[in-house]
């Protein structure tokens, strides 16, 4: 396959290593805003530059999408137009109207659209899913998940971000739905600034926690923090009539024990997101490549990313409004009889 991967920055030179070793993959082309970027990037795994607007005239088998935010929209409706299966990096789009204009570009192509949300692919998470599915924790009444970066990003990011809620937390609102089982369906969010003036400045918060009802009345929490210098920390904890399950909760959690006889020091934590979940990001691309071949189902199509934003855009509001906001409430963007991911 020739592969086209449209974003040489730190998440998309990752992902062009994994391509330039994938058995199934004999040509890789790289384009990006950055032109010199792109070269050395190509050069690096025996590719091809070309600039950005040129990479459909190169054939690609199937596109991976790790550009800036932006683009994405607009390069998601590009490659259904060229009929070519593409992998987009979450967010789909800035906001939910771009989101849903580029949904209905792939929908009427009849294209295919994989979207990033690697916790699928994390063996942890895997694990969890297949216990619950079994019953290991009886009725599951209680879920709570923590996401923290070890630094915050830089200012300039943040405007462009869409916010703790939707940068950050809608992996763990993916990701809650795949586990589970259920939909979120009402959610109570608030949040606060602790940390450096710009993201109170880009109207963001660095600190943020949310209250989630999913069907069936099981309860679940879910906080972020752009700040938590012990460490890369991601974690989920599902807590049944019959057990507790945890997800990340290994020897390289950055939690400290002040127990009695409990061991001293920092535990080495994790640095980041790409040492943390780098075998989930090499396992969806080898899914994708699957799925481009038509050898596989796709394993989370843009109907479920719209589902996780749409309760990233219902905590935005419950934030400013200081109230609890049920998620089929930011569905009246979204056309009667259109689609949205229904979690199985």
């Amino acid at each position: 396959m020739r592969i086209g991967l449209l974003g040489a920055g730190r998440i998309g030179a990752f992902h062009a290593a994994t391509l330039a070793a994938h058995p199934e993959v004999g040509g890789l082309l790289v384009a990006d805003a950055d032109p010199a970027r792109a070269r050395r990037l190509a050069a690096a795994h025996g590719g091809t530059a070309c600039p950005v607007e040129a990479l459909w005239a190169g054939r690609p088998d199937a596109v991976v999408i790790a550009s800036a935010t932006a683009a994405h929209a607009g390069q998601i409706a590009a490659a259904a137009r060229a009929g070519v299966p593409v992998f987009c990096e979450k967010p789909v789009a800035v906001d939910l109207p771009g989101t849903l204009a580029a949904l209905r570009a792939v929908d009427r192509a009849g294209g295919v659209l994989q979207v990033g949300f690697q916790r699928r692919f994390d063996p942890g998470y895997l694990a969890a899913r297949a216990a619950l599915r079994a019953g290991r924790v009886g009725r599951l009444h209680t879920v709570r998940t923590v996401s923290s970066d070890g630094q915050p990003p830089p200012e300039a990011y943040v405007p462009l971000s869409g916010g703790l809620y939707r940068d950050c937390l809608i992996h763990d609102f993916d990701v809650l739905r795949w586990v589970t089982g259920r939909e979120i369906t009402e959610v109570y969010a608030t949040g606060a600034n602790v940390g450096a003036d710009y993201f109170r400045a880009a109207g963001d918060v660095d600190t943020a926690t949310a209250l989630l009802t999913l069907e069936g009345g099981v309860l679940a929490t879910a906080t972020a923090a752009r700040y938590h210098a012990a460490g890369y920390d991601v974690r989920m904890e599902l807590a049944g009539t019959e057990d507790q399950l945890t997800v990340g909760g290994g020897p390289r959690a950055p939690l400290t024990s002040v127990e009695p006889g409990a061991p001293g020091g920092r535990p080495d934590g994790w640095t980041g997101f790409l040492e943390r979940f780098g075998s989930a990001y090499r396992a969806e691309i080898d899914a994708f490549v699957r799925v481009a071949r038509g050898e596989a189902a796709n394993p989370c199509d843009g109907r479920d990313a719209l589902r996780a934003l749409l309760v990233a855009e219902a905590c935005e509001v419950s934030r400013r409004e200081r109230r609890p906001v049920r998620v089929a409430e930011m569905e009246s963007a979204v056309r009667p009889g259109e689609r949205i991911g229904v979690v199985t």
